[in-house]
């Protein structure tokens, strides 16, 4: 097609085949977790160990993750489903239950980090316990399973990580001191501990229990 040019001429540039042709750039979809997501073969797990006081076993809680978007800049892992095994079978029916419920709510997407309030407020009226390592009291088994979720959701960054509180700062440094103390302790090995200081300082003598630091003895 001729076109007459009537205006002054004062620059020229070629115009390329590149510029004539538009890029087509194709945006990633991104897939968020849905019901409609059926569960792979193979998820990744972790499993966590917790030994309630009130329970003669240990109660162990696998928590398995899906993968979405895998391979891409918006790969992400979500909790899928949660199982919790035990020997003791007191628990078993309201076990089942309860991670049944919950494995729903990981599968239907959205927040769930709704859950972990909800769990660690359940109290038993039989009274609760100072959680093993930690000296976080826990007011029931429940509370207990939702702080393993808790955890679980903060090394998936779907929660904040937490300070560790003034109450879990004196436990832990109450600990550390008596295991320094018992690291210093001029005492035997086998001696036992003395009900009256209360240290471990109690060994046999001529056949009578007596205590090394403040000289108690069964013999009178």
């Amino acid at each position: 097609m001729m076109k007459e040019i009537t205006l002054v001429i004062t620059a020229v540039k070629v115009k390329t085949k590149e510029q004539e042709t538009p890029v087509e750039i194709k945006s990633e979809t991104t897939v968020n977790l849905n019901e409609s997501i059926k569960r792979p073969e193979m998820l990744i797990g972790s499993t966590y160990k917790i030994k309630p006081p009130v329970s003669d076993h240990a109660l162990y809680i696998t928590i398995n993750d899906i993968l979405l978007n895998q391979g891409s800049n918006q790969e992400i892992r979500r909790p899928f489903e949660i199982f919790v095994n035990s020997k003791n079978m007191e628990f078993y029916s309201w076990v089942v239950a309860l991670t049944r419920v919950i494995s729903a709510v990981f599968r239907k997407g959205g927040d769930c980090t709704f859950l972990v309030e909800e769990l660690k407020a359940v109290f038993d009226p039989k009274g609760g316990y100072y959680q093993r390592g930690t000296g976080i009291f826990m007011p029931s088994v429940v509370a207990d399973i939702g702080h393993v979720i808790e955890t679980h959701l903060k090394t998936l960054d779907m929660l904040p990580p937490s300070e560790i509180d003034t109450h879990q700062q004196a436990y832990i440094e109450q600990k550390r001191q008596a295991a320094q103390e018992s690291e210093q302790s001029a005492f035997p090995a086998m001696a036992s501990k003395c009900n009256k200081c209360h240290q471990k300082s109690v060994i046999l003598l001529d056949g009578c229990a007596t205590c090394l630091s403040c000289g108690d003895s069964k013999c009178g």
